[in-house]
């Protein structure tokens, strides 16, 4: 008797896309992940800033790699004698760092190397501590700031081209402050530049 062999049957598997295709998907995915988490990021919280120029030596030098805090300044105000990253008033594509001398309302007078605030709470004026300078330069001059105007010079009198030039800066063109530097190595650390506890008034 002959026995009949049973040929099992097989289902057909649908066709897999090939490995590069999956591979690219993947690769968008993450790219389109990462722009909708960095680019947000960047332009609300955070961002890279490498500083380019001798105007806030020694405090912060050529090739500084800094993190700049773009989140604080919309719950609070910047403070007497904090450095700040902003947009060159005349030439908004530029951005700048300096420190801030007056705030909304004062007088600032420079007699010599002194630095004087006159405003409502200190009529009289008092003497800002400018402990954290190395290279100073004589001036005379006085500039009345209005609202949402402030006054900002870089630590290197002789080399800043800064408000002693170029005039008041706007509230609206702070972008932040340094938060941390990353670069130099040797230099790692949080609100790199800080002076504000150096007067508050």
């Amino acid at each position: 008797m002959n026995e009949e062999k049973s040929v099992p049957e097989t289902t057909p598997t649908p066709q897999q896309p090939s490995s590069w295709k999956a591979f690219a998907k993947e690769i968008i995915i993450f790219i389109l992940i990462a722009v909708c988490i960095v680019l947000p990021f960047r332009i609300l919280v955070a961002e890279p800033y490498i500083v380019s120029g001798a105007s806030m030596d020694p405090t912060f030098t050529t090739g500084n790699y800094l993190i700049v805090d773009k989140l604080s300044y919309n719950f609070t105000e910047p403070k007497r004698n904090s450095v700040v990253v902003f947009k060159f008033p005349t030439e908004t594509s530029r951005n700048l760092i300096k420190r801030i001398i007056g705030l909304p309302g004062d007088t600032v007078s420079v007699d010599g190397t002194t630095v004087t605030i006159t405003n409502a709470e200190n009529p009289k004026g008092f003497v800002l501590n400018e402990s954290y300078l190395v290279y100073n330069q004589p001036n005379k001059f006085s500039e009345t700031l209005g609202a949402d105007e402030y006054f900002v010079m870089g630590d290197n009198r002789p080399a800043s081209f800064d408000s002693r030039a170029w005039g008041k800066l706007p509230r609206k063109d702070i972008l932040g402050k340094p938060l941390i530097r990353l670069y130099p190595f040797s230099k790692i650390g949080i609100l790199p530049g800080d002076a504000t506890a150096k007067v508050q008034k």
